[in-house]
């Protein structure tokens, strides 16, 4: 949020990118080992593939996991711990959770798709709307889920085929000049 004149001061620009799945399975098993637990290659990798890119959710989903696995009296994490875990806390294949279905799901169903503003949208599913702006938005709009237009928000193809809803013939119309086909 600085000012170009004042950015550019600073001589060295850097981005900030999301972690892989690769790296972030190496911070799921160095947090691991720093916890005193053991886990296998398999389930790091699906708590790394779920985390959304980031190592703070990562090992947020490695402490829950553990705990799943320590209620199942296992001693090490295993892959099938982890989908288990994973499942029971309703964290998809692609990492949302109730929250981003919901977002997505009022989008398509209570607003045709959109566009919705951010107020409505927030006041729909009964979340703040600087938490959806910061939290929900950026990972849902990465995936391309969702675009912020003008208008308000709208859904987009992906957030429609990762839900197995049906786009009606206006919701295509609406939306082809977002998607890219």
């Amino acid at each position: 949020m600085l000012g170009s004149p004042l950015r550019d001061r600073f001589g060295v620009l850097c981005r900030l990118e999301m972690y892989t799945p690769d790296e972030l399975a190496q911070i799921v098993t160095r947090s691991a080992k720093t916890l005193g637990i053991s886990i296998e290659p398999e389930a790091a990798r699906e708590i790394a593939r779920r985390s959304r890119g980031t190592p703070r959710i990562c090992n947020r989903l490695l402490k829950r996991v553990r705990d799943f696995s320590a209620v199942k009296g296992n001693g090490a994490i295993s892959l099938a711990d982890a989908r288990y875990a994973l499942q029971k806390m309703d964290i998809d294949e692609l990492g949302l959770d109730d929250t981003d279905r919901g977002l997505l799901r009022a989008l398509i169903e209570k607003f045709n798709g959109g566009p919705a503003g951010l107020e409505t949208l927030a006041a729909t599913i009964n979340e703040d709307a600087n938490t959806i702006e910061d939290v929900y938005e950026p990972y849902l709009m990465q995936l391309g889920f969702i675009a912020r237009t003008p208008r308000g928000r709208v859904c987009l193809k992906g957030a429609y085929e990762h839900l197995g809803v049906k786009m009606s013939e206006k919701q295509k119309a609406q939306i082809s000049m977002f998607d890219d086909e």
